[in-house]
């Protein structure tokens, strides 16, 4: 009993020391953007300054922070949505249908997942001039319907998932096959599908490159880009708390997101754990 006791006291220790260092860069931001230059270049500190609101006022002579996060927003969102769901429905078919290359074009998206999306960006310029779409917003939402990973992981999460016998059982009752994705797939993916939402979420919610080479308004620009306009600014790069602050900004609704959708990825990574 003694020996048992001992093991949970270190195991509470080391992760206790484990949720101490995973908090403490996030809560050294949110500190950071309180103070001053003068105040962080001195020195650590635990406690939070009174430079908040001269922080904010030095980004606001630069930019408008909040109209950065309503299009970083409205990008994510759209981006997650479309991922999420044309996603789920290629998992769908590609685990309840059989048909002629289906092993090929499996082969094609896993493979496609190997390849850097920056090698493509030359040709994926050209096409946009061509289609006249720079400075728009579709360039950074359509090509999320494609998505390899997306597709492979929910697929891999629905062949544990799934039962066929529901399906079936469907099929029987008259119900369609669209009828039968909404209703009783999506419900069953929906796990796996917030899983792979979080991730798509944060993956374009800090996107860099590719807003950059498509986006000329500034009214447009995402968060990234904005704060990559703070941290050139001759002026504000002496103010190191007003960068701080834009950077906790930018993570809070990424913190956000993850707190309320946390618990699909523990029953994502838990699917198929046990079989009945």
């Amino acid at each position: 009993m003694k020996a048992e006791k001992i093991n949970k006291f270190l195991l509470y220790i080391a992760l206790t020391l484990l949720v101490v260092i995973c908090i403490l860069p996030f809560y050294m931001v949110m500190i950071n953007s309180t103070r001053s230059s003068q105040e962080i270049i001195s020195g650590f500190s635990l406690l939070p300054g009174d430079s908040l609101i001269s922080n904010w006022k030095q980004i606001k002579i630069y930019f408008d922070l909040f109209r950065g996060m309503r299009n970083s927003i409205f990008i994510s969102i759209s981006v997650t949505v479309l991922t999420s769901y044309f996603s789920a429905l290629t998992a769908y078919s590609f685990v309840v249908y059989n048909f002629k290359g289906k092993k090929i074009i499996l082969g094609t998206i896993v493979s496609l997942m190997m390849v850097p999306g920056q090698l493509g960006l030359i040709g994926f310029y050209e096409l946009i001039v061509t289609m006249r779409l720079v400075d728009s917003y579709l360039p950074l939402i359509i090509p999320s319907i494609a998505s390899p990973f997306a597709v492979f992981f929910l697929r891999q999460y629905l062949i544990s998932v799934l039962p066929m016998s529901i399906i079936e059982a469907a099929r029987i009752d008259g119900a369609s096959e669209l009828q039968i994705f909404h209703k009783i797939v999506i419900p069953i993916m929906l796990p796996g599908i917030a899983t792979n939402g979080i991730f798509t979420f944060i993956g374009s919610w800090n996107s860099y490159l590719l807003p950059l080479i498509v986006l000329l308004s500034p009214e447009k620009f995402t968060l990234p880009l904005l704060m990559g306009y703070l941290k050139g600014a001759v002026d504000i790069t002496l103010n190191m708390g007003a960068s701080y602050l834009a950077i906790a900004t930018s993570i809070l609704p990424i913190m956000l997101v993850y707190i309320f959708c946390s618990k699909y990825i523990i029953s994502s990574v838990s699917a198929g754990a046990v079989k009945e």
